[in-house]
């Protein structure tokens, strides 16, 4: 009698695993998400203030490691700035693809054949993003990667209090990627070895909107970031239970 029983315990308790296993696999985030991707000329800079190999080389390591892992579970899409415009053009908002299901392979493809250029169009990029989600009426997520300041003529701060005002379901997380302020310099010499790294301008679009703003300068620091903003780790008591936004 007893061999019967341990085969039944075991079989309840594989069942119990099975069954935990599948409640994850179906707790989704409620939330489409946008990724704002700076990829303006900046991204491929090195040599000064610290940035001892390119921007945009650290930041695919960091996409390649954390992307896989959070859009199982979130429907998530692309927008970039920067590059495919004319030259020194601010006009290049480039929505690269709608929220979707298990994107990862999508996004990492785009941002692999990035060839960064262009300015800073950040301001009018997460506007892009906001309406993508159906903004102001659907909730949403927006997650802005960035390493500097708008240098398009746009306003964020004025777009974080629209945004505030008319989209209370929108937040909007910035993750200051490598930022730094204005470069000190001597003919010959290294420039400025004790540099600061200030927030991005760009923070305001965080605070106003409920959001998160996360300075980061190395890639697991960056890969933490998105984990954080982008994935799921935020709850919502909105209906039945505690539900992921």
């Amino acid at each position: 009698m007893k061999q019967p029983q341990r085969v039944t315990l075991a079989l309840t308790a594989a069942l119990a695993v099975a069954q935990s296993g599948s409640a994850q696999t179906d707790e989704r985030c409620n939330a489409d998400a946008m990724l704002v991707f700076d990829a303006s000329g900046s991204m491929a800079e090195m040599g000064h203030n610290g940035i001892d190999t390119p921007r945009i080389n650290d930041a695919r390591v960091a996409l390649h490691t954390a992307l896989p892992q959070i859009t199982p579970l979130r429907d998530v899409g692309l927008i970039t700035y920067g590059p495919g415009g004319d030259d020194e053009s601010c006009s290049h908002v480039a929505l690269r693809l709608a929220p979707a299901p298990d994107a990862s392979g999508e996004i990492l493809a785009e941002i692999d054949g990035i060839a960064p250029d262009g300015n800073t169009a950040l301001t009018q990029a997460v506007r892009d993003a906001a309406q993508v989600l159906g903004s102001p009426e659907r909730p949403g997520v927006v997650v802005l990667i960035s390493d500097g300041k708008e240098t398009c003529g746009g306003a964020p701060c004025q777009l974080a209090a629209e945004l505030a005002a008319t989209a209370p379901s929108l937040v909007v997380h910035v993750i200051g990627f490598k930022v730094r302020g204005a470069f000190f310099g001597w003919e010959g010499g290294d420039g400025n070895p004790d540099f600061e790294v200030p927030a991005s301008p760009a923070r305001c679009l965080a605070d106003r909107t409920g959001g998160l703003y996360v300075s980061t300068e190395t890639v697991d620091e960056l890969v933490q970031a998105l984990k954080q903003t982008l994935g799921c780790p935020l709850f919502s008591d909105a209906g039945q239970g505690r539900r992921p936004i």
